[in-house]
């Protein structure tokens, strides 16, 4: 049963809907939800303005008195200016009208069809999911005008259709600290998996309603952490393989994803039927006697991405070696390797380890400048980009001596790229021991962080930082909801140790707050934590049966050591962090004085 925020009651509407429109892959099941308005306002003569509290895909479903009869028009509305719904608003963010007639009786209303969102496939893109035909129309939207109300408008006579994953809870996962702007991008962040569940696959945002495989990832990560579901992912993946898309560093992605749900389930039979076809997307047919990645003109001018927008590249030079498309096939090929000994392929695994040593060996060697200690953005150029060394240091690639020059100048050059990229430079951060710095670029002023998009007042994230960086963004982009999982990720620190999550990692990275607390969704139950950094570092765990966790704590100055109970317990001191010597498990009370 989906619960219901503290702002609004919701009804489940009839019998759950699957959707059915992607042949022979499924996707997860969806319902329509009705939702009440939060405010009605007369602000006109003859126009009421109904806000729904937060946005949403779906439509009106009116139930107006018997008497009530004449046309009224309807406006939709994602932006708001000045009291009333944005007419013309900037870019892909929604607005629509129609007029609908009363007849005393109930009646759903929405616009028509958008055709950019219900294109079948055409030889520039896959076909757009298509929600529920007994549905109607559905759209993103907040705010609704009406115009030609016969009498009083009132909350019993209209709600929201809205359109969420039938599985999604509420109260699967939580986050709080004491920094109420990062609760708030929490809370943005987590919403906006739960909006973007509505098409039963990942999708794009309402431009185009197509699922595209980083995207897909990120949403993924984000969705293990905001709720238990692990259908949509899969689901996701499978219409991906039927259905890939163009940019070179999407293909790896795939990959990216099975690793991940094995990660998270440690599932290998769902794994096992689809781990041959993941070979093609290690870019073999691109690597030469090298071991590297090699791109010509084609995928130099339109399939090698690096970033998203174009602009969001920080001036990255493309040349035939590329930095980006290689560490991406070096961090493929390890991922593979794993999969391959967790499915007993013996030969693949040493197949594949074997590939990555001898690549890693050549990329050090072409790409590593060693006077800046940075690495360039391919042959040929000394230019050295964000990217070129935000995606090294993400995926392991930089040799530990070097990381931290690479980790401090990544934070001296800020938030160069997009909300798609920032996701890797924070883990890059995060994994790296600047949880400080990860932190203060997440809620930094100005127009590059989330602190920006809270700000603003959406409800869902957005595609890019701003309008300006890309003009026709969506404003319903889930691979703008990263904090989602890199705070329960990080901050409370919470991560599987073992595929499954037989075995958790516990590493709180508290950077400068006071406390934090938490909900974690695992597929064996919910993980509860807290912790609190004063004098003292005092941390409350509850794990579910079955699950165990190595715990590291941050290393106080002067602190003598980690103590249970009273009793000093065994932990040795390693980089920062007393290391327990021993697993937890069940409900323990750990603090670091």
């Amino acid at each position: 049963m989906m619960k219901s925020p503290p702002t609004a009651a919701f009804r489940l509407l009839g019998p759950v809907l699957v959707m059915a429109t992607l042949g022979p892959v499924a996707a997860a099941p969806t319902h329509l939800v009705e939702q009440p308005p939060a405010a009605i306002t007369k602000i006109a003569a003859d126009v009421m303005l109904v806000d729904f509290g937060r946005v949403a895909f779906g439509n009106l479903k009116f139930t107006p008195p018997t008497n009530a009869t004449g046309e009224i028009k309807v406006h939709f509305g994602e932006a708001f200016t000045n009291g009333r719904i944005e007419r013309k608003p900037p870019g892909s963010v929604r607005y629509a009208m129609t007029n609908a007639v009363l007849a005393g009786r109930p009646l759903v209303v929405a616009p028509a069809p958008d055709a950019r969102n219900t294109e079948g496939a055409t030889d520039k893109h896959p076909p757009a999911i298509l929600t529920p035909a007994e549905w109607g129309v559905v759209l993103p939207f907040r705010w609704v005008e009406i115009e030609g109300w016969p009498g009083e408008l009132r909350a019993e006579h209209l709600t929201r259709q809205a359109a969420f994953a039938t599985t999604w809870d509420d109260d699967a996962a939580s986050f709080k600290s004491s920094d109420d702007l990062l609760n708030r991008i929490w809370e943005l962040s987590r919403y906006s998996i739960k909006a973007t569940t509505f098409a039963g696959v990942y999708v794009d945002g309402d431009r185009e309603r197509i699922p595209y495989e980083a995207d897909a990832y990120l949403n993924q990560l984000s969705h293990y952490y905001t709720d238990r579901d692990t259908q949509m992912a899969r689901d996701t993946f499978d219409h991906l393989m039927k259905h890939g898309t163009w940019p070179t560093e999407w293909a790896p992605h795939m990959i990216f994803m099975a690793y991940a749900d094995w990660r998270h389930t440690g599932d290998t039979n769902w794994l096992a039927p689809r781990y041959a076809a993941l070979k093609s997307k290690l870019l073999l047919d691109r690597v030469g006697s090298d071991g590297l990645v090699r791109s010509e003109a084609q995928h130099i001018k339109r399939d090698d991405l690096v970033d998203w927008p174009k602009g969001e590249r920080d001036g990255y030079v493309f040349t035939e070696l590329n930095t980006v498309v290689n560490a991406f096939h070096l961090r493929a090929l390890k991922l593979m390797a794993e999969l391959g000994q967790a499915l007993g392929h013996e030969s693949d695994r040493a197949e594949f380890a074997a590939r990555e040593a001898k690549s890693l060996v050549v990329f050090q060697e072409k790409f590593f400048d060693g006077r800046r200690g940075l690495y360039r953005d391919g042959t040929g150029t000394d230019h050295a980009s964000l990217h070129a060394n935000l995606f090294p240091l993400a995926f392991g690639i930089v040799p530990e001596a070097n990381r931290p020059k690479v980790a401090d100048w990544l934070i001296q050059r800020g938030m160069r790229c997009s909300v798609y990229a920032a996701q890797y430079l924070l883990e890059g951060l995060f994994e790296n021991g600047q949880s400080t710095a990860a932190l203060a670029l997440m809620t930094a002023p100005g127009d590059r962080s989330w602190r920006h998009m809270v700000e603003s007042g959406t409800t869902i994230t957005w595609e890019a930082w701003d309008q300006k960086y890309k003009p026709n963004q969506d404003w319903n982009h889930a691979w703008g909801a990263a904090p989602a999982n890199l705070l329960p990720r990080y901050v409370l620190g919470v991560e599987a140790r073992t595929a499954g999550w037989s075995r958790a990692l516990v590493r709180p990275n508290p950077g400068t707050l006071k406390f934090a607390e938490g909900k974690i969704p695992t597929p064996r139950g919910p993980i509860r934590i807290e912790w609190k950094h004063g004098k003292t570092f005092r941390l409350s765990l509850t794990l579910p049966p079955g699950v165990s966790a190595a715990v590291e704590l941050p290393e106080l100055a002067g602190a003598r050591g980690v103590f249970q109970a009273g009793q000093a317990i065994s932990a040795k001191r390693s980089s920062g962090r007393f290391v327990l010597a021993e697993d937890v498990s069940g409900s323990v009370t750990l603090e670091v004085k």
